[in-house]
């Protein structure tokens, strides 16, 4: 019998200090002392440990399968001799007496302290995820531990996290043992251990900070329906009311801006929006694109959810914003495709917009399959008559007329297919330039951009498929 001196003492106090309960541990000493026991028995042998968790005793059994002709006798016995050892069994039944306790040596002993070890880690690891994985999706408050090379190793009280530079919020720096707010994006299980994604830049912080500052959101008086975020740049954020009498974006900003600007101060001065959202989505589309005035919201195709935003000319550069930054975060927040026109272009644009919206979807594939069967651009005059040259010098042509004309004129209409080709090829190839021109930002922060989202761009004069385009545009815009 092996005797553990202070067990409970012990066991609470590994409890507190690293969350392994006690449970835990009675089991792990009793597989680590099966283990040293192994090791001074045959390999077949079955062994058992129970431990008395208020003695602190261990008592360790030897057991033995009771059956009718021995094959192995270090982990079987016949009925006649657990007779001779005073006890009456059957077959089929299990045989367990108490056993000496060997010399157990100084290697048997290591092995017990090392199961012991990993069976506390392996039960700490899966405590630390239970305790995480609850947390994903809010907000958690941690201390710099460490700087490595811009990135931060957090303290999170049992463990640590890092929070590599692609999650801060560009141009904040952090010291030492300060403490920051973080956004837990998700837990997961790893080979080596838990790994846990924390952020500063993730929509969710946004949403968790209003939540904190604002008690009438928790209360769900006010709900935050959509946040956008470019971090440390801007942020627009949608609410609504469920109660009359309480205006949503008012309660929010609160007296004076006390309430924003405590959140502006924790994000590190990134401007926020605080807009009200709208059922219909005319109106959410015109308050998201505030400071800017708009004139009107029109609808050119609601499963597709694409609209056509009209704005008065000063307006135009303000409903953009610098580098598109107040149409993209718009974009985001609403979930609509926008198009923001000038109150001339659209006017001259009207019938062609008011049409396409009025076309149903039968008569779009017909209209796309009309111009795929045409196999020229449109308003390209040249394709026309390069096609027309092209047929007469096929010799298809009823009029008569002598072999060299004909060839001279089959050799103008290859020249002029070529160069018709050529031209519609440029004319829907877009240089890289041309097209940060168009949204409004830099060739270099273009090709960045274009990047994160697959586009690879060799360099800025090089020229854009329309697929490229499209993409980019779908996703910046």
């Amino acid at each position: 019998m092996i005797v553990i001196d202070n067990l409970m003492q012990v066991a609470n106090q590994i409890e507190t200090e690293r969350g392994v309960t006690k449970e835990v541990l009675f089991s792990a000493i009793e597989q680590a002392i099966v283990s040293a026991c192994r090791r001074k028995l045959p390999e077949e042998a079955l062994v058992e440990a129970v431990l008395n968790s208020d003695s602190g005793e261990v008592t360790i059994y030897r057991i033995f399968n009771i059956v009718k002709e021995i094959e192995d006798d270090s982990f079987q016995m016949t009925p006649a001799d657990a007779k001779k050892r005073g006890r009456s069994t059957k077959e089929g039944e299990d045989y367990k007496e108490v056993m000496e306790i060997p010399d157990l040596g100084r290697i048997a002993a290591q092995t017990a302290k090392q199961v012991i070890i990993q069976r506390i880690r392996e039960a700490e690891k899966e405590s630390v995820y239970d305790e995480f994985k609850v947390k994903e999706n809010r907000v958690i408050t941690g201390t710099v531990q460490r700087i490595e090379n811009q990135n931060y190793l957090v303290n999170l009280g049992r463990t640590e996290a890092v929070l590599p530079v692609r999650e801060q919020i560009p141009g904040e720096r952090f010291s030492v043992k300060e403490k920051i707010k973080l956004f837990v994006v998700e837990v997961e299980k790893g080979t080596r251990g838990n790994y846990i994604k924390i952020s500063r830049t993730h929509p969710g912080l946004l949403r968790c900070l209003f939540e904190l500052e604002i008690p009438e959101i928790e209360d769900k008086i006010i709900e935050i329906m959509s946040v956008a975020r470019e971090p440390g740049k801007r942020a627009k954020v949608a609410v609504k009311t469920n109660n009359p009498a309480i205006g949503a974006v008012g309660t929010c900003v609160g007296q004076m801006g006390g309430r924003i600007q405590s959140i502006i101060k924790e994000l590190g001065n990134e401007k926020i929006d605080v807009l009200e959202w709208d059922e219909n989505p005319k109106v959410f589309v015109a308050n998201a694109l505030k400071p800017a005035q708009v004139t009107q919201v029109v609808v050119t195709n609601a499963d597709e959810r694409e609209a056509v935003v009209v704005v008065p000319s000063d307006q135009l550069s303000l409903a953009i914003g610098k580098q598109g930054i107040n149409v993209r975060l718009s974009v985001k927040l609403t979930g609509w495709k926008l198009d923001i026109m000038k109150e001339e272009e659209y006017n001259e644009k009207a019938m062609d917009i008011s049409s396409e919206n009025n076309m149903s979807i039968l008569d779009k594939i017909q209209k796309s399959k009309d111009l795929e069967n045409s196999g020229f651009v449109e308003g390209n005059s040249e394709n026309s008559l390069a096609a027309a040259l092209a047929k007469a010098s096929s010799g298809n042509d009823d009029s008569e007329a002598t072999d060299a004309p004909i060839g001279g004129l089959g050799e103008l209409a290859a020249k002029m297919a070529k160069a018709s080709k050529q031209q519609a090829i440029e004319a829907v190839e877009l240089k890289v330039s041309d097209l940060a021109k168009q949204l409004s930002m830099k060739t270099a922060e273009l090709i960045e951009e274009a990047k994160s989202f697959g586009v690879e761009i060799s360099s800025n004069r090089a020229k854009l498929d329309p697929d490229q385009v499209a993409k980019i545009k779908e996703n910046i815009s």
